[in-house]
């Protein structure tokens, strides 16, 4: 059995009298340990995605199921006990909140779970050692650079050792040298940790990291692993 699989999954919108279907009888199955990349124009439904395997919204029709638990059957509140559990999620732009230092953004999403303050604390400083911020605990997002920042955001996506990480253009605001070191740093971790990762981008260069590509379009997913090697050959 995959670790996530969605099943016949559809999801509409409306948008005046027109109806958008981003994601039409989707299914696709991610393997314990992949890393899978998503790819597609704006407004195909990408990030729309990502929110329905984080449970933050739910399908019109389909089930989505992530390690054994059908993540479109559980109410609000379970979602909330099993988002904190199971799935980190990265943003493009970080989220950090001002006000805490970097260990204390990261140590957020450990509130929600049922630890001790030994076991909050091992787990941050585990987080923070992964991504190379050990020395900035105590450093406010003002005082970090903007992929200083990202790292913080990313630890905190994997703090509370999550089933599936979920990734929305994590390099789309960075410049071209930092855009780079979280590719490696997502490669590393993906690889080192066994991190399942589920990643939107736009960029054709930070989609090839995965370890499979997909294309998102008209409402389908394509292979996009294929056409990339083969861009990469006639290159």
């Amino acid at each position: 059995m995959a670790l996530v699989e969605l099943h016949n999954v559809s999801k509409q919108f409306r948008k005046g009298d027109e109806t958008i279907t981003p994601l039409d009888e989707v299914s696709l199955q991610i393997e314990e340990g992949e890393f899978v990349s998503l790819m597609g124009p704006s407004g195909t439904g990408k990030s729309t995605l990502l929110n329905l395997v984080s449970g933050i919204d739910a399908p019109d029709a389909g089930s989505i199921v992530v390690d054994g638990t059908e993540v479109t059957a559980l109410s609000r509140g379970q979602l909330a006990d099993w988002r904190a559990a199971n799935l980190g999620y990265i943003f493009q732009t970080h989220n950090l909140i001002p006000v805490l230092s970097a260990y204390e953004n990261v140590e957020l999403p450990t509130l929600l779970l049922k630890l001790s303050s030994a076991q909050r604390r091992e787990r941050v400083e585990l987080a923070l050692d992964a991504v190379g911020l050990s020395d900035r605990a105590g450093h406010y997002p003002r005082q970090l650079s903007g992929g200083q920042e990202q790292r913080v955001g990313i630890a905190r996506a994997i703090v509370a050792h999550p089933k599936v990480v979920v990734a929305d253009e994590p390099t789309g605001s960075l410049d071209t040298e930092t855009s780079e070191q979280i590719q490696a740093l997502l490669k590393r971790l993906n690889r080192e940790l066994n991190m399942t990762m589920l990643m939107v981008t736009h960029d054709s260069d930070v989609a090839a990291i995965a370890s499979r590509q997909l294309l998102l379009d008209r409402g389908k997913f394509l292979d996009a692993t294929a056409q990339t090697e083969a861009g990469r050959h006639a290159s």
